[in-house]
């Protein structure tokens, strides 16, 4: 690993929990981590970082997934069968030649993900812009109303999500991708700019957002192997298709506040397809 020191500290100093069995590796993340203004915890094998997680939840997770005992694609899939765990934001740790676990990390919820050998650099980068939008419910202007489309329902402000009245179970980059789509109704956007509108980045594996298109779908699509909601537009990207249009939604009586909602600029198309 490289780099030099990570950036300044942070207005709002988030407590990270560090599951690595590499003792050196743990060392140095938990070392820039700390002087970017962060609390940091670790752990050095699956069992004791699921403990600490479940004991004394952590704003952010940084999971390497190969550890000792419980591995790190277990660690993930019992947090996000629970209610404090399910929008917990993680951040994976992978050798360089996993893909197959990079991809089934992501299935399974992770939000972002740094190979190994990486600089701490990039790591904290990483981590302080998940946490940017993990953060995003706090608003600092008029916060935006309601969107509904058909039978979904979103709330930008409180993080919530409904279909059919039920509430859905998403992870924070399913949110925002959810949240991006209503707002954009019919444009059809490549990958390359859903990851740079919607994850925040520039640069960064494209299929993360294939991944994410997929899980969304999973949960929103009446039959997600025939999707009628997110369309994939072939060679350009995906689309949204409201089933009735998307507006903002009139308040539910005695739950969610409506306000204005928010409008966003179509894209331009660009070349470049989903995988």
């Amino acid at each position: 690993m490289n780099d030099s020191a990570a950036s300044a500290v942070p207005p709002d100093p988030a407590r990270i929990l560090v599951i690595d069995d590499d003792l050196t590796v743990g060392e140095v993340v938990a070392g820039y981590l700390a002087r970017a203004g962060h609390h940091v915890d670790r752990a050095t094998d699956g069992d004791q970082g699921l403990a600490l997680a479940r004991s004394h939840r952590p704003d952010l997770l940084v999971l390497d997934l190969m550890l000792p005992g419980i591995d790190g694609l277990e660690i993930l899939r019992r947090l996000r069968a629970t209610a404090d765990g399910a929008d917990l934001p993680v951040v994976m740790l992978t050798a360089k030649g996993d893909e197959a676990d990079r991809i089934l990390g992501l299935e399974l919820g992770a939000d972002d993900y740094v190979t190994k050998p990486f600089s701490p650099r990039e790591l904290v980068l990483r981590v302080q812009s998940v946490l940017r939008r993990s953060r995003s419910a706090a608003p600092t202007t008029p916060p935006p109303g309601l969107l509904a489309s058909g039978d979904i329902t979103l709330d930008p402000q409180a993080r919530r999500a409904r279909r059919r009245g039920n509430e859905l179970t998403l992870t924070l980059r399913e949110f925002d991708l959810l949240a991006f789509l209503l707002r954009h109704p019919g444009t059809v956007f490549p990958r390359q700019e859903l990851m740079q509108r919607v994850w925040g980045w520039d640069f960064g594996d494209l299929s993360t957002v294939t991944v994410h298109v997929r899980r969304l779908r999973e949960k929103i699509e009446d039959d997600p192997a025939a999707p009628t909601l997110i369309s994939t537009v072939w060679g350009v990207g995906y689309r949204y298709d409201p089933a009735t249009g998307t507006r903002a939604a009139d308040p539910m009586p005695g739950d969610l506040a409506a306000g204005t909602p928010a409008a966003g600029t179509p894209a331009a198309d660009e070349k470049g397809g989903p995988a």
